[in-house]
C-alpha cells in the first residue's frame, strides 16, 4: 500500500487548523501572547496544563508530557493511524493528496468524493432526527419509551425516523443536490428495475459514526408487521462502510476508553444506550457482524496497546494492561457468542473479560427492570474470559463422579494448553485442579499432553469428533494485526534517556530554558545587534543538543528568515529534522511552553532581557574558568602565559559590564 506524499502531508501540517480541531474537544482559553490552554483530553486534571500555540502549530501536555503537531493529536484523540489521520484532515481541509507508487487513499475514493459522501450522510442524519417528531413516527417513539429512552436521550444518541415512504429520503437529498449516484455510492437508497428507493422505510433509526463524528452508515430497526425486511437493517458496504471495522457509539466513547483503558463490547444499540446512560460509557457494539481483528485493530489503538505482550491477563483477573469486556445474554445462544469470542482472546495484549447476565437478560432489559446500578454490577462482576471458557466447558459435566471429572479434564486441558503466556498457563492448570477436585500433577500432566487447539469452544460429552481448525482461519487471529505500512512509529518519549528536562526550579535551568523557547518561538523579534547565540553557553546537556539542532538549522539568520516568510511553524520544523527523534518531543514541549511575558508589546523587551541573561551568564562561567587558569600558571615560570591569562580576565569583564549597562 503506497505512501501518501511527504510534501502532502506537510500541505496538511500546514493548513489544518489546530486551534479548530483541538478546540472541538477542549476548550481552549488564551494563556499569554500566541499560546492556548484547557483541560487535557488524554488525563484527569482539574487545572490546565493542555497548551497549544497554533502559530507553531503545536500542542503539549505539561501535565503526561503528551504532545505534538495537528496530525498526532488526530491519531491519539480518535485512534487512527498515520495516514487515516491525514486522510481525515485532508478532507477536512479540502486538500487534495497524491500517493506513491501510483497508490490511492484506503477508501478508493478521492478526498472531494469522500466529503461528498459524508455530507449525504450528514444530510440523511439530520432529515430521520426531524422525522422523529412527525406524526407518523409515533411507532418509533413508542418503541424508544417502552425501553427507558425519552427525547433527549434519542437527541444524544442522534436517533430518527425514516419514512414509510418509498422516496422520502431519495426526494429530500436531491433537493439538496445530491445526484443518484452519490445517493447510492452513500448506501442511502437500493437499486431496483423501475430505478432507486430509499434502502430505510417505517424503521427506527440510529446513526452509525466513524471514530471522528462523521456519520458514515445507519442501522436501522423494523417497527411495523407488514415490514417483510430483517429486523435490523444496516448500510451496505461502502466506500465510507465497513461493517467489520466499524463499532456503533464509538465517537461517544472513544475519550473514556482512552482514560480508562477499558472497552465494554455489548450485541445491539439499545444496549449501548442502556450501558451509557447506566454510567458505563465505554460501552460500544459490532454493526451486524462477529467482533473481528479490525475491531481488535481500533480498540489496541484506543487503549494505548501498541505491541504483543503490553498487558498479562493474571487469574486473579488483576489488569495488568486495557481490558476488553464482552457482555452476552444469559442464555445458550450468550453463552455460545462468549465462546465464540475466545477463538479471538490473544488477538490482543488487553485483558479479555466475559460478563453475562445469568437471568438471560441484556443490559437494555437490565436497565429497565433493575435500574443503572445493575447494568454497572454487570460489567463489576466480569470474569476472565479463560476462566469462563474452562467453568463453561465443567458445567457439561456431572464432577461428582470420576468419569464426569475425567471427561470434563479431557474437556478443559487443551483450553489451558491453549494459553500462550507461559507464565498465566500454570495458573490456570493449579485453579483448573481445585474446581475438579484432582492432584495438581495429573492436571499438570493431561494439559502438557493436550493438543494446543484452544482457540475455539471446548467440545461437549455429547459431541461427536470436531475437525481440527482451520490454520488460515486461526492465522488471521494469530498475534498482532499485520503492520499498516501507511502508519508512522510514534515519536518517543521525553523520559528518553538523556534527553529529559531536568527541574525548572533551578535558575540556571530556567533561564536556558526560557532562551531556547524564545529561539523556537519568536527568533524574529531577537534584536538585530544579537547574530548567534552560542550553544556552549548552555550547561543543561538536553538544551545544548536543542541549541545545536537550532544552530543546525541555520542558527538565528535562517530562523529570522524562515519565521518571518513561512512561519514561525516552517522554522521549528526545521529545527526538528536537524535534530535527533528522542529529541522532537522536547522540541515540541519548548515550542509551546507559554512565555512569561503576556502582553505583545513587552515580548521584545522580555527576549532581549532573557538573551541578555543568557550571555551574561555565558561570561560569568567564562571568568570563572579564566581565573582558575590564572590560579594555576605560575607567573615567574609561565609570566607570557600568566600575563594572557589576566588579559583575558579583564577583556571578559569588559564585556560583561558593557552588557550588564546596555541592559
Amino acid at each position: 500500500m503506497a505512501r501518501i506524499k511527504r510534501e502532502d502531508v506537510a500541505l496538511v501540517r500546514e493548513r489544518a487548523s489546530i486551534e479548530e480541531i483541538v478546540g472541538a474537544h477542549v476548550t481552549l482559553k488564551g494563556a499569554g501572547v500566541g499560546s492556548m490552554k484547557g483541560l487535557c483530553p488524554f488525563h484527569d486534571e482539574r487545572t490546565p496544563s493542555f497548551h497549544v500555540r497554533p502559530q507553531v502549530g503545536l500542542w503539549h501536555c505539561f501535565g503526561c508530557g503528551e504532545g505534538g503537531d495537528v496530525i498526532s493529536f488526530v491519531q491519539k484523540i480518535d485512534g487512527l493511524g498515520f495516514a487515516e489521520a491525514v486522510e481525515y484532515l485532508a478532507g477536512r481541509f479540502n486538500i487534495t493528496l497524491r500517493y506513491e507508487e501510483g497508490g490511492g487513499p484506503r477508501s478508493g475514493i478521492d478526498v472531494g468524493s469522500r466529503r461528498r459522501l459524508l455530507e449525504a450522510n450528514a444530510t440523511a442524519a439530520q432529515f430521520f432526527t426531524e422525522q422523529l417528531g412527525s406524526a407518523q413516527a409515533a411507532a418509533a417513539r413508542q418503541f424508544l419509551d417502552e425501553r427507558g429512552f425519552d427525547a433527549s436521550h434519542a437527541e444524544h444518541f442522534g436517533i430518527g425516523y425514516a419514512p414509510q415512504g418509498w422516496d422520502s429520503m431519495l426526494r429530500h437529498l436531491r433537493g439538496r443536490g445530491f445526484t443518484d449516484a452519490e445517493i447510492l455510492a452513500a448506501g442511502l437508497v437500493s437499486q431496483g428495475q423501475r430505478g432507486v428507493y430509499d434502502r430505510f422505510r417505517g424503521r427506527l433509526v440510529w446513526p452509525i459514526r466513524e471514530v471522528t463524528g462523521d456519520v458514515i452508515g445507519f442501522g436501522a430497526r423494523r417497527l411495523f408487521e407488514e415490514d417483510q425486511g430483517p429486523k435490523y437493517l444496516n448500510t451496505p458496504e461502502t466506500p465510507l462502510y465497513r461493517k467489520n471495522q466499524v463499532l456503533y457509539g464509538l465517537d461517544l466513547a472513544k475519550r473514556e476508553i482512552a482514560r480508562e483503558r477499558r472497552v465494554v463490547v455489548v450485541e445491539g444499540y439499545t444496549d449501548v444506550m442502556a450501558a451509557h446512560l447506566s454510567g458505563v460509557t465505554t460501552a460500544v457494539a459490532t454493526c451486524g457482524t462477529a467482533f473481528g481483528p479490525e475491531h481488535v485493530r481500533v480498540v489496541r489503538r484506543l487503549l494505548g496497546d501498541t505491541s504483543v505482550g503490553a498487558g498479562v491477563q493474571l487469574a486473579s483477573g488483576r489488569s495488568t494492561g486495557g481490558e476488553i469486556i464482552f457482555t452476552f445474554d444469559g442464555d445458550e445462544a450468550g453463552q455460545k457468542a462468549a465462546l465464540r469470542a475466545f477463538g479471538e482472546d490473544q488477538s490482543f495484549s488487553a485483558q479479555t473479560f466475559v460478563a453475562v447476565e445469568p437471568s438471560g437478560m441484556d443490559p437494555c432489559d437490565l436497565r429497565l427492570a433493575k435500574g443503572p446500578d445493575a447494568v454497572k454490577d454487570l460489567v463489576r462482576r466480569r470474569v476472565p474470559l479463560f476462566e469462563f471458557v474452562i467453568r463453561s466447558a465443567l458445567a457439561a459435566f456431572d464432577l461428582d463422579t470420576a468419569e464426569g471429572r475425567v471427561g470434563a479434564l479431557r474437556a478443559a486441558a487443551p483450553v489451558v494448553a491453549g494459553i500462550r503466556d507461559t507464565a498465566l498457563r500454570p495458573e490456570y492448570a493449579r485453579m483448573l485442579a481445585g474446581w475438579l477436585g484432582m492432584e495438581l500433577e495429573t492436571v499438570r500432566r493431561a494439559v502438557a499432553n493436550a493438543p494446543r487447539g484452544g482457540g475455539g469452544a471446548p467440545r461437549r460429552p455429547d459431541e461427536g469428533p470436531r475437525r481440527a481448525p482451520s490454520s488460515t482461519r486461526r492465522g488471521t487471529y494469530d498475534g498482532e494485526p499485520p503492520p499498516d505500512p501507511h502508519d508512522e512509529p510514534p515519536p518517543p518519549d521525553e523520559g528518553t534517556p538523556g534527553f529529559a528536562l531536568p527541574d525548572g526550579r533551578d535558575p540556571v535551568v530556567r533561564l536556558e530554558t526560557q532562551a531556547i523557547e524564545v529561539l523556537l518561538q519568536v527568533p524574529h523579534l531577537v534584536p538585530a545587534d544579537i547574530s548567534h547565540v552560542d550553544t556552549d553557553v548552555f550547561a543543561v546537556p538536553v538544551l545544548r543538543a536543542v541549541a545545536e539542532a537550532v544552530q543546525a538549522a541555520g542558527g538565528l539568520e535562517a530562523a529570522r528568515v524562515i519565521a518571518q516568510g513561512a512561519g514561525v511553524a516552517a522554522w521549528v520544523e526545521s529545527v526538528h529534522e536537524q535534530a535527533p527523534e528522542p529529541l522532537h518531543q522536547v522540541i515540541t514541549r519548548l515550542a509551546v511552553a507559554p512565555l512569561p511575558e503576556d502582553r505583545e508589546e513587552q515580548v521584545p523587551v522580555f527576549v532581549r532581557g532573557v538573551l541578555g541573561a543568557l550571555e551574561d551568564l555565558g561570561l560569568t562561567r567564562q571568568i570563572a574558568q579564566a581565573r582558575s587558569r590564572l590560579q594555576r600558571t605560575d607567573q615567574e615560570a609561565d609570566p607570557e602565559g600568566w600575563r594572557a591569562a589576566f588579559a583575558a580576565i579583564v577583556d571578559l569583564e569588559a564585556r560583561r559590564r558593557e552588557l550588564r549597562a546596555d541592559r
